[in-house]
């Protein structure tokens, strides 16, 4: 194996994982790495929001297609973009260690952060997210919000804000941080308030099953802890039927060293409804555990929403 090809979108986050990847791949004695850039049709369609056009999936498509076609040896990705069920032949060979997993409020840097976000924001502030799961679960904090989409580069989102585009970001706070622009979070939203997506947080690796020679050399830099989280999660939106851009919320972590705790959340996009459900196991149990919650979610009226959802 002279190289190895690693598959990822061109933006700035895009760029840290792979070059993350390729720098823990040759720590563990893996061969060389190339990076290859695929322009995805989802960062070809910047002026949409993404449940319009098909949801995150459109991050993933043409790098998994590269990756079939032998173009790549493996695909980095956020792992939240990625659908519950992956193309046959290739799956997830790996995870980094989880970033801070939770959605952040930031700011503009001339506004001092007060106790009551809600009292500082007014009745009415202009929100950017492009996200249906927060904009759910946050209209029942900021009832009379605008949400507005936004996409872009961390640093385009940014200026957009101090330009007085918008009163707020919400963002994943995993990808200010790894990007370097921690000092901008306002605050971190606590799961009990906003539910992160499946995944977030997380850098999966994606490789073809049958390349058992780079499987191999994915194994070696995999935190177990993260993929013990990743299958949990992604086990919430499998027993759902839900996409990527669906209002589901799912967050695995370990309370104590054999015991993970999952909270699910499916929410109705007028945040009128919010079902949640949560349930622990070992961590070497964790898609069960995710189909366990996913199906308490069904039971408390889940698919109903769901169904509700797709239809709008």
């Amino acid at each position: 194996m002279p190289e190895l090809r690693i598959g990822t979108r061109g933006s700035q986050l895009a760029l840290w994982q792979a070059n993350t990847v390729s720098a823990q791949l040759t720590a563990a004695g893996a061969p060389p790495s190339r990076i290859v850039i695929i322009k995805t049709s989802g960062d070809q369609l910047q002026d949409r929001p993404l449940s319009e056009v098909g949801g995150k999936r459109l991050f993933v498509k043409e790098i998994e297609d590269a990756l079939l076609r032998n173009e790549v040896d493996l695909a980095v990705h956020s792992s939240k973009d990625m659908p519950a069920v992956l193309p046959a032949g290739l799956s997830i060979a790996g995870v980094l260690p989880r970033e801070d997993p939770h959605d952040a409020v930031v700011l503009p840097s001339t506004v001092r952060l007060k106790a009551d976000l809600s009292e500082l924001l007014g009745a009415t502030p202009r929100i950017g997210t492009g996200s249906v799961r927060r904009v759910a679960q946050l209209l029942n904090l900021f009832p009379k919000a605008r949400f507005e989409n936004v996409r872009g580069n961390v640093d385009t989102r940014l200026r957009k804000l101090e330009e007085g585009q918008y009163d707020a970001l919400v963002l994943a706070a995993a990808g200010l941080r790894r990007l370097g622009f921690g000092e901008r979070i306002s605050m971190t939203l606590p799961s009990d308030v906003c539910v992160p997506a499946p995944g977030q947080g997380i850098v999966a690796i994606e490789t073809r099953d049958a390349d058992d020679a780079t499987r191999a050399l994915v194994e070696r830099i995999t935190d177990t802890n993260a993929s013990a989280a990743l299958d949990a999660e992604r086990a919430v939106v499998e027993a759902l039927g839900g996409g990527c851009q669906t209002p589901i919320g799912a967050l695995a972590t370990m309370i104590d060293g054999e015991t993970m705790e999952l909270v699910g959340v499916v929410a109705s996009l007028d945040g009128s409804r919010i079902i949640r459900a949560t349930a622990r196991a070992n961590p070497a149990d964790a898609s069960e555990l995710g189909f366990r919650v996913g199906h308490e979610l069904i039971a408390k009226g889940a698919s109903e929403i769901l169904a509700e959802v797709r239809a709008q």
